[in-house]
């Protein structure tokens, strides 16, 4: 079996056949390359360490994802749209990271009494939502049954009303949802991004946003404010991001 393990502090990746010698180590170094034995590896499967094995109900139909993109609108519709923040479910309730989305949440949304949207996960989302209710604004998100390996044994969010939150299967429906909770319709909707620290996951919702406002799908007709560092970090470095 092929197994692997990412860090999150540093990148290690294992490699083993499914006769567990160690093909790749940390930095793509080979150890007890046994490449050539008669025995051929039969992949069994996918495992993620300390996680258990991977595995998702199968879609059966494509109107599954269409249904759970329809009850995410449902969701916006019911709550308004407002400000998204995206950023690491790992990280600790005491670093300064959260504190400090703690309080930017809680002023942008006393700012600009709007609903605060997140992926209602642990870390930097959950701080946001605690900041937000701390200012007594209304929540919203759309949670994943898996979130960087917390909040697993339950599609429920710990503490939140379900009213207030969707449990998506599909991560595409999830987007949708994400990305339409900040789409401004009209002038009076009061809506922006937040970009804050994260890992892979982050950086995929982030670039998927700026790709929809550089192709005019996001902001073409009324802007929506995007507060992060990345954008100028990228316009430095390849000096094509105009439209950003």
């Amino acid at each position: 079996m092929v197994s692997s393990m990412m860090g999150f502090a540093q990148s290690q990746l294992l490699l083993r056949n499914t006769h567990q010698n160690l093909i790749f180590g940390r930095d793509g170094v080979a150890s007890n390359f046994n490449l050539f034995m008669p025995q051929r590896p039969i992949l069994r499967g996918v495992s993620m360490c300390m996680n258990g094995s991977v595995g998702y109900p199968e879609r059966s139909s494509p109107n599954e994802v269409k249904e759970e993109i329809q009850r995410c609108y449902e969701l916006i519709h019911r709550l308004g749209r407002g400000v998204l923040y995206l950023g690491s479910a790992r990280m600790k309730t005491d670093s300064q990271h959260y504190l400090q989305t703690l309080e930017l949440s809680r002023e942008i949304a006393s700012l600009l009494d709007c609903t605060t949207w997140t992926g209602s996960g642990p870390g930097l989302m959950d701080a946001a939502i605690k900041g937000a209710m701390e200012a007594q604004k209304p929540v919203g998100g759309f949670k994943i049954a898996k979130e960087a390996g917390q909040w697993t044994s339950s599609n429920s969010h710990p503490y939140l009303p379900p009213e207030t939150y969707f449990t998506c299967r599909f991560f595409s429906a999830r987007k949708h949802g994400l990305v339409d909770a900040v789409t401004r319709t009209s002038p009076s909707e009061r809506t922006a991004i937040v970009a804050l620290p994260g890992g892979v996951g982050t950086l995929d919702e982030v670039f998927e946003i700026l790709t929809l406002i550089q192709l005019q799908r996001i902001g073409s007709k009324h802007p929506v404010p995007f507060v992060d560092e990345l954008r100028l970090i990228l316009f430095k470095v390849t000096g094509l991001l105009g439209r950003l």
